[in-house]
């Protein structure tokens, strides 16, 4: 017979990035006694990875659990860009119940909506944590109007649409029913985690269940799997079959060699777990996400979310420049297949298949910052290999050609509206809405093919004078828009190898932004700057002045040279065009042309009846 724990809550804390969801989970650790009250504990503490630290965004869903009055409540703190949305879809599976964070000032946005409408499909109880209202321009009333409007907009349930609503400062370390409220602490959002998201049901009594939606890796223990117990009970040494729901034929008998609890940031290991408990578990060599531990009398898989499928492709190839094999440690195409397809395990979001040429894969992913995070993370760990830019995944659908669409909305000054509307306007963007917004911004709401914001977001922040706010997500397909114009400015080539010079240089940059300065080491074809106009230019950067016995009046004052641009990862996928690549190694990124060769490259610019 199925009863519930009272004991436990699962919940999962959702929310647009940015909103606070990090810092919320911090407050809630140190107000639950998880730490001493002398240990020196980092701000977002569930951040654990450095590119997470660095950037200030959670890329992987994390677990961890407090305690409060009795009650354990297990806590995932899920990304909130909607790149990695495909954490979150997965991490439901897992919880109850979800706490909806939406900042006090900014109220919902485009991934507020997508978290929330994949909650209300699970049938998911809310509780709204309208954060930060101690910003000076904080308008919780208005905030929570949006809320509930986004509640009927996306069909919630009579059950659904009572949510209660907390008002907190996560940095503060408060919250309270009332919005006016600034001081106290945490205990007002505990209380009602406990009173209004329902404890986990199941059968005790039943054989053993629990479907695993995390997958985490370890040196020493290999694959561990994360999920809830949703019937029985499970014990160490317990002797259990492994199936999948898309492939119930093949069925794996395992023994279970460890089982964790999470206990604040630590596993504890126990003996024994029950129903609606979180658990990791070892000794399983290749568990998936989406398989089911099952008892071995009853090997029945439990139904997983099906996952959005990837929008966005990039090749992923051997390095072959001039420099290769110099700066990494893993070369080969090996090396790299191998990375790639281990990745697989931990992101079900990634798609990693085989090309024609045996050293290169297509790898698909959900936007370029889910894309551009896998090649630091490869670059971090030593890996040198080339990248291609960006292309859609188009689908076929009803004998149509349709490409991925984007919900976009964006926050800008009222000045710079227009030029935002002209330049969406021209990569096919339809605006589907434009209210004012909160302090003397403008609010548009476009819908534009995913190629259209390929390359746009720097000009966006160029156009806007960093002062507009660019938030979009996946919106699903639409008949193919036709062609959208590439970028207006062309490259800035080297012209022959060797190190840069300062008299060379000094003649390049009347062309062009430079993205290197003197002593730089290039190569033939490598891309140097950024041209004015928008066709392709060689210059001769390594150029020496020609030394004479003639001082000729002021020509031999010392050249000034303009600092070059640093390009980011980001900013490199943005810039290169379809013949271009991206030279990845853990020291440098260089930006370079497919064809090295610059009378190669003219020959197939006069094939295609270019100029």
């Amino acid at each position: 017979m199925k009863t519930a724990r009272e004991d436990i809550r699962n919940i999962a804390i959702i929310a647009h990035v940015d909103h606070g969801k990090t810092t919320l989970v911090d407050q809630l650790l140190r107000q639950s006694g998880i730490f001493r009250s002398n240990q020196n504990v980092q701000e977002r503490v569930m951040d654990s990875g450095d590119i997470e630290r660095e950037r200030g965004i959670t890329i992987l869903s994390k677990n961890t659990a407090v305690f409060y009055k009795n009650t354990k409540i297990n806590i995932i703190d899920t990304p909130g860009h909607a790149d990695f949305g495909g954490e979150v879809e997965r991490v439901l599976k897992m919880v109850d119940g979800v706490v909806l964070v939406v900042d006090a000032f900014e109220g919902p946005m485009p991934q507020t909506k997508f978290v929330l409408r994949k909650a209300l499909e699970l049938d998911l109880p809310v509780v709204v944590c309208v954060n930060k209202v101690d910003r000076p321009e904080a308008r919780p009333q208005a905030v929570v109007d949006e809320v509930l409007e986004l509640f009927l907009e996306l069909d919630a349930s009579d059950e659904q649409l009572d949510a209660p609503f907390i008002f907190a400062s996560a940095r503060g370390g408060y919250a309270s029913e009332d919005p006016e409220v600034r001081e106290g602490d945490m205990q007002p959002f505990f209380e009602a985690v406990l009173r209004h998201i329902p404890a986990p049901v199941g059968d005790p009594d039943e054989p053993l269940q629990a479907l695993i939606s995390t997958i985490d890796y370890s040196e020493y223990v290999g694959r561990i799997g994360i999920g809830k117990i949703e019937n029985g009970s499970i014990h160490v040494n317990d002797e259990v079959v492994v199936v999948n729901m898309h492939n119930q034929e093949t069925q794996k008998r395992v023994r279970i060699t460890k089982l964790y609890e999470f206990e604040g940031l630590q596993r504890v290991e126990v003996k024994e777990a029950g129903v609606g408990e979180i658990v990791a578990l070892s000794g399983i060599e290749d568990i998936m996400i989406g398989d089911t531990i099952c008892a071995p009398e009853k090997p029945e898989p439990l139904p997983f979310v099906k996952i959005s499928e990837p929008t966005l492709s990039m090749t992923f190839s051997v390095n072959d420049s001039p420099f290769a094999g110099t700066e990494g440690k893993f070369v080969t195409s090996r090396h790299l297949r191998d990375r790639l397809f281990k990745e697989l395990n931990t992101d079900v979001s990634l798609r990693v298949e085989d090309t024609e040429n045996m050293d290169a894969l297509k790898v698909s992913g959900r936007g370029e910052l889910h894309l551009s995070i896998l090649i630091e993370t490869l670059r971090r760990e030593g890996y040198e290999f080339q990248v291609s830019k960006p292309e859609v995944l188009f689908q076929e659908i009803d004998g149509k050609k349709c490409e991925p669409m984007e919900a976009v909305t964006v926050d800008v000054p009222e000045e710079f509206v227009g030029v935002v509307i002209e330049k969406l306007g021209s990569r096919k963007g339809e605006m589907t809405n434009m209210y004012p917004a909160q302090g003397g911004y403008t609010r548009l709401e476009f819908s534009i093919p995913a190629r259209g914001l390929i390359g746009y977001k720097n000009e966006f922040l160029t156009d806007t004078k960093g002062n507009g706010i660019l938030n979009s997500i996946f919106d699903g397909y639409a008949p193919y828009k036709g062609e959208i114009p590439t970028r207006s400015q062309g490259s800035l080539i080297a012209f022959e190898s060797g190190e840069a010079i300062t008299y060379g240089l000094y003649n390049a940059q009347e062309r062009g932004d430079l993205f290197i300065g003197p002593g730089v080491k290039v190569y033939e074809g490598m891309i140097v700057g950024r041209n004015a106009r928008s066709n392709d230019l060689e210059v001769n950067v390594c150029k020496k002045k020609q030394l004479t016995n003639t001082r000729a009046s002021g020509s031999d004052d010392a050249l000034k040279l303009v600092t070059p641009i640093t390009m980011s990862l980001e900013q490199c996928i943005e810039f290169i065009s379809d013949d271009e690549l991206i030279e990845v190694t853990p020291q440098n990124l260089r930006m370079r042309k497919r064809i090295l060769d610059t009378s190669l490259r003219r020959k197939q610019r006069a094939r295609n009846g270019e100029n």
